[in-house]
């Protein structure tokens, strides 16, 4: 079921004629790496003889604080009759009923193979396609979580799998139709189900709440409870369309957020994504709580979601990441880009969020958002996680260092260090044409859903 991957061993040492460090961008770093981990950093110093000499400008590792992996085979599939969030969905749940445990882990590895050409080291897989079509369980309970943990292997990159609980096909509504795949008997089934994902060193647990229409009160704290108890990161889609906030005043007399916060579900452990629709309340409480809010650009932009107030949250409190979702692109430098671009969109004044600030959210932060401390800075004792992007294309030629995040993109990516072992160089991945497998496991997916 897998495809074997191979990749060089790390060299010992890199050197970079201009790297990220927590201090901002600094000039002739080398970084000794043992273990798969940072193990010396040094500044203003020559190249070793035998090191590794990385291109551009060196970043930590980046995440990918949310993904549904198997809408990578959206892309470039559901813009011919426009329509809303709500007519996207239905072709996103014909391509839901199609995937078997088979095509979902050739789908997800090129998926994330694509991501770790664009730098992402790690990633939040929100994962809902929990049982067969019709809702039957498979023999094996979490054969489609372990679909994942072997595309993360062979793809080479860290996944924190966010179990979703989906209960509801909505407020006081049963699942219907694909929904069915999605939902356990109920939240003491989920928890059992979930509960039985082991941790190793592709694949670490973590829980979700799908969102307020699909999870009610009562199992949002059944939920919040097994996060806390474990000590696991709890991520929900929040507010993403006003019909979900109407929904939920009307039958609970409270905001999504508000209803997060009553069952105990809103805590540092916490990540909201998407997060567009909120008052001034909702920003307040999600502060307060030291939450963490994940942007999804690029989402946001394809389906017409509106910008969330991600300076407004920042400055409440919380702590900011991006997720490339629907994977209509897959750029993590692009999305973080585009959070400050929205809030210059929205406000009409430029800099509202530093260069540093779009660092931390696409690194450090963004890590954090999936459980991960030991990830996204270049320090000793660190995950030896770096990524190369170069400054001598047509996009980036003449850009500062530090404003580099403000221009590259993906196709920019040089090199890329995943826990001290190289799975991309000069800009290929290891496994491969990554386009190729792309195109072979697409074709597969919807030659099913004919």
């Amino acid at each position: 079921m897998t495809v074997p991957s191979s990749a060089p061993t790390a060299p010992a040492a890199y050197w970079c004629a201009d790297a990220w460090l927590p201090s901002g961008p600094a000039r002739d770093v080398r970084v000794e790496v043992a273990d798969g981990r940072i193990s010396r950093v040094e500044t203003g110093v020559p190249a070793h003889p035998g090191d590794h000499r990385l291109p551009g400008v060196v970043l930590p590792g980046f995440a990918n604080a949310h993904s549904h992996a198997f809408h990578r085979a959206l892309r470039g599939r559901t813009h011919d009759d426009g329509g809303t969030f709500w007519t996207w969905r239905e072709r996103m749940y014909a391509l839901a009923g199609a995937l078997t445990p088979d095509t979902y882990l050739a789908l997800a590895r090129a998926a994330y193979a694509e991501m770790v050409l664009a730098g992402v080291t790690g990633v939040g897989e929100f994962h809902y396609l929990h049982h067969t079509p019709d809702g039957t369980p498979y023999a094996e309970p979490n054969v489609m979580t372990e679909a994942l943990r072997a595309a993360a292997r062979d793809a080479g990159l860290r996944v924190t799998l966010l179990d979703a609980c989906y209960l509801t096909g909505g407020i006081g509504r049963p699942l219907a139709g694909v929904q069915r795949r999605f939902g356990d008997a109920d939240v003491h089934a989920w928890a059992e189900r979930s509960g039985a994902v082991r941790a190793d060193e592709h694949l670490r647990p973590g829980v979700a709440v799908h969102s307020v229409r699909a999870v009610a009160p009562a199992d949002l704290a059944v939920v919040a409870d097994r996060a806390r108890t474990a000590d696991l990161p709890l991520h929900v889609h929040l507010s993403e369309q006003p019909a979900e906030n109407q929904e939920c005043v009307s039958a609970y007399g409270r905001t999504p957020t508000q209803l997060l916060a009553d069952a105990g579900a809103l805590t540092v452990r916490t990540t909201a994504v998407h997060a567009v629709h909120l008052t001034e309340a909702d920003v307040a409480l999600l502060g307060s709580a030291r939450a963490g809010v994940c942007l999804c650009p690029s989402t946001e932009q394809d389906l017409g979601d509106g910008i969330a107030p991600g300076a407004r949250l920042r400055a409440a409190g919380c702590r900011l990441s991006v997720g490339s979702d629907q994977h209509v692109v897959t750029d993590l430098l692009g999305e973080a880009r585009s959070v400050e671009m929205h809030e210059r969109l929205a406000g009409g004044v430029r800099g509202v969020l530093a260069p540093s600030a779009l660092v931390d959210l696409l690194t450090r932060d963004g890590h954090l958002s999936l459980g991960d401390v030991a990830a996204g800075q270049l320090v000793v004792g660190a995950r030896a996680d770096l990524v190369a992007v170069r400054t001598d294309t047509p996009r980036t030629a003449g850009a500062a260092p530090g404003q580099l995040v403000l221009v590259a993109g993906s196709a920019d990516v040089d090199t890329v260090v995943v826990d001290g072992v190289v799975r991309v160089e000069a800009g290929r991945h290891v496994l491969g044409d990554v386009g190729a497998m792309l195109t072979a496991a697409i074709d597969a997916v919807w030659e099913t859903a004919r």
